[in-house]
């Protein structure tokens, strides 16, 4: 038996991931973290995917509750940080949403469990993590030379763990190559491709937007990425370069907008960057 544990944040990357374990492993277990983030729709996203999913394959799904650090954390990316910044991710002002150790913290969780499982049926699991290329400028804790010096120490600190093994497909690619592999990986497993990245999020700036329900003029309401912070700018350009469009839906400060709106904000934000 082949036995992985996933780090499913609940974004484009990690979700992609989780499909290719799928594909790859016999039994999978999949872990989110709550630590206050102000994107915590990714969450909600991730158990709608993981509901999607579990008709038809087995995953053993747990949201780790870690937000009692929200408070101590310096990040733009927590409640009660500074405003997340917008643009793309080359420019100096990205570092505002590091979230100090925060793939470590992460890590120390996924390792136990994934030696647990080990330990438990005698067989190794693996650790999977959608980290990528595109992650390395920003992101100190998604670069091999940290991974590397995490594992020494993993490795160092436990009996047994020998048993536990990475997989990391997308470490040298980028988010175009992961969807690239999304919409293969639609196929190979039988899912229809804007079921399953509509519950998806990437935005660190996700919005609200309130409406009425027309049969009973009750308020409901619908959270929308944004197409302005540094996150949804790359996500948008991987499904421009896959010429598709994105099934999660768009909004800025108007309401909501219209695919064609977005891919042409994105595309002038690509322009300036490479000028």
């Amino acid at each position: 038996m082949k036995h992985v544990v996933v780090s499913l944040s609940g974004g484009m990357d990690s979700s992609t991931l989780l499909l290719r374990c799928l594909k790859e492993y016999d039994t999978v277990t999949a872990i989110s973290f709550d630590y206050g983030q102000k994107h915590r729709v990714e969450l909600e996203r991730a158990q709608s995917l993981v509901d999607y999913l579990c008709y038809k394959y087995d995953i053993n799904y747990r949201i780790i509750k870690l937000d009692g650090l929200t408070d101590l954390l310096n990040s733009a990316l927590v409640t009660g940080g500074d405003e997340v910044p917008e643009g793309h991710y080359a420019e100096e002002n990205m570092k505002a949403t590091v979230v100090p150790n925060r793939n470590k913290i992460f890590a120390s969780i996924i390792q136990a469990v994934a030696l647990s499982i080990a330990e438990k049926t005698g067989e190794q699991c693996d650790i999977a993590l959608g980290i990528h290329a595109g992650d390395h400028a920003i992101y100190p804790d998604c670069r091999q030379e940290f991974r590397d010096a995490d594992d020494a120490a993993f490795r160092i600190g436990n009996w047994g763990s020998e048993k536990v093994g990475y997989f990391t497909p997308y470490l040298e690619g980028d988010k175009f190559t992961i969807l690239q592999d999304g919409e293969v990986l639609c196929e190979e497993l039988n899912l229809n491709f804007d079921e399953v990245y509509s519950r998806t999020n990437t935005s660190y700036k996700p919005i609200y937007i309130a409406g009425v329900d027309g049969n009973d003029n009750s308020t409901f309401g619908k959270w929308y990425s944004d197409y302005k912070s540094a996150s949804s700018v790359e996500r948008v350009e991987a499904f421009i370069k896959l010429g598709r469009k994105d099934p999660a839906g768009y909004a800025d400060e108007t309401g909501v907008v219209t695919w064609e709106h977005v891919v042409n904000e994105v595309t002038k934000v690509l322009e300036n960057h490479e000028g």
